[in-house]
């Protein structure tokens, strides 16, 4: 019961990440390539999205404005620790159930390394939800208009306008070639801070009717004429990222094209790009960029031109996306806290003795012991369960410390993550590797930002011998200490 080895060695643990970003993108021939790696679509049940997402839990909000906005994205995690974002449809946006399925399973056979791929969706009595794979470097707007550290390089600009091509080129090979409300928000960066089209957005028209989120100076005229997306929209749309990237802001097309009449091109640019390009990329951006805004859509380029024009433009082909981002990367070595290091290597006594010290402090007042005082002498019983487990845990007499906390969470009156975690260690002491796990997850359901939670499940999931999701657990672990750190010194 003391010390066990695991593969998760602090040394090792990062090794298995380095593999993946040892080439840089081959920027020519990547761009229709299908994945397999990619679990076929699924319909879900609405109870493992909630677990997935802690309850739809306030903290796991992705999406940029939050819970104001009418369909609210969260990010998850699936039993098999596969991390996924869970778009959540408004109550009446997908009346027709049966509309939602087809088209939801249409998107669904799509798989490309430059989508956000659409991995299943749920359809249960008036919920309408989507599930594709997570993207945890954000969207372009917040690295674009938004940035804190540096703003985007040239070369990351014109990166992410190709694959954006290629994500429109592969989904027109596909029948697809409609997008609704193309813009930055919808282009996500993965790990390694490649950019990806969200998937999202290849969902016909609901019933709200709108297509396009954006004011009415962006939409394209013939959509203002009509109110219908065609393919050309799309082009259009593809046109307005273009002067974003171009100029670092969000620049009407109206205002755009009367600049690049004027050749006032300097106007255009974005002042932090000084330097990083010459006048003649910088001219055949604009000259694209005119080209996909034209009035008229028949004299808009297609996909396929589109990638053949940014190709030869494209810089530092062989330096990494992440690089160039200024992102740290899954793979770079980040030093393990004393936690993330007994989990890492399967040290059970030193779990334990952490967790002891820890205590019940970061409960954060779900279930403290003054919240336990206070109960009604009827629930006397129950109290003294739970303070039996806490002196069987300290005496490490893991069998009764399962028994008397079991009964505690069985009456299910007051919730507590460190009760299970504390039976989860127990449950591992004991061998109970499934059991762990479940208590893991269960505490991380309560709550979502605890590195804890995230510490356990990596070492249940390596005594069960699921190296690979142990690996992704303890990251998990990991980031959340460090954003938990980081918060705790700016107070």
């Amino acid at each position: 019961m003391g010390c066990k080895c695991s593969k998760l060695s602090p040394c090792c643990w990062n090794s298995q990440f380095k593999a993946a970003v040892l080439e840089a993108p081959d920027v020519e021939n990547e761009g229709n390539t299908e994945v397999n790696d990619i679990p076929a679509f699924r319909e879900f049940t609405f109870e493992q999205l909630k677990n997935a997402t802690s309850g739809f839990a306030v903290e796991n909000i992705v999406s940029e404005h939050g819970e104001k906005a009418p369909n609210v994205v969260y990010k998850g995690k699936l039993e098999n620790q596969r991390r996924i974002a869970v778009k959540r449809f408004n109550r009446m946006a997908w009346p027709d159930s049966r509309q939602f399925l087809e088209e939801a399973k249409s998107v669904g056979l799509l798989r490309n390394q430059r989508l956000a791929n659409l991995l299943g969706c749920c359809c249960e009595n008036d919920e309408r939800l989507l599930v594709a794979e997570f993207m945890p470097n954000e969207t372009l707007a917040k690295h674009l208009f938004h940035w804190e550290k540096q703003p985007m390089k040239w070369a990351m600009r014109l990166r992410v306008v190709l694959h954006l091509a290629q994500a429109l080129e592969y989904c027109t090979s596909k029948g697809r070639a409609l997008y609704h409300d193309l813009n930055a928000y919808r282009v996500l960066f993965d790990e390694d801070a490649n950019p990806r089209l969200s998937t999202f957005g290849l969902m016909k028209n609901s019933r709200d009717g709108k297509s396009y989120s954006t004011n009415l100076a962006f939409t394209p005229p013939e959509y203002l004429r009509t109110g219908r997306v065609t393919p050309e929209s799309v082009i259009y749309s593809f046109g307005t990222l273009l002067l974003d990237l171009l100029s670092g802001k969000h620049i009407p097309p109206s205002h755009a094209l009367d600049l690049i009449r004027d050749k006032n091109i300097q106007m255009l640019t974005d002042s932090c790009l000084e330097g990083q390009f010459s006048e003649d990329d910088g001219t055949e951006l604009v000259r694209l960029a005119s080209r996909c805004l034209q009035y008229e859509p028949r004299e808009r380029p297609n996909p396929k031109s589109l990638v053949t024009a940014l190709t030869p433009l494209q810089k530092e082909t062989e330096v990494l996306s992440y690089l160039l981002m200024g992102i740290p990367h899954s793979g770079s070595c980040t030093p393990l806290s004393p936690l993330g290091e007994a989990c890492s290597r399967g040290d059970l006594t030193a779990i334990h003795e952490i967790l002891e010290k820890i205590g019940y402090k970061d409960d954060e007042g779900v279930t403290n012991e003054l919240s336990f005082q206070m109960w009604t002498d009827q629930m006397q019983e129950t109290l003294n369960s739970k303070k039996k487990g806490d002196v069987a845990f300290k005496q490490k007499d893991f069998g009764m410390a399962i028994e008397c906390y079991s009964q505690f969470i069985d009456v299910g009156t007051m919730v507590s993550p460190t009760l299970f975690a504390r039976r989860s260690l127990s449950y591992l002491m004991s061998d109970m590797h499934q059991e762990a796990l479940n208590d893991a997850m269960q505490a991380q359901v309560i709550s979502p930002v605890w590195h804890v939670a995230s510490y356990l499940q990596a070492a249940a999931l390596s005594a069960l011998g699921m190296e690979n999701e142990a690996h992704v657990a303890l990251k998990e672990g990991t980031s959340l200490e460090a954003k938990r750190t980081a918060t705790a010194g700016q107070k």
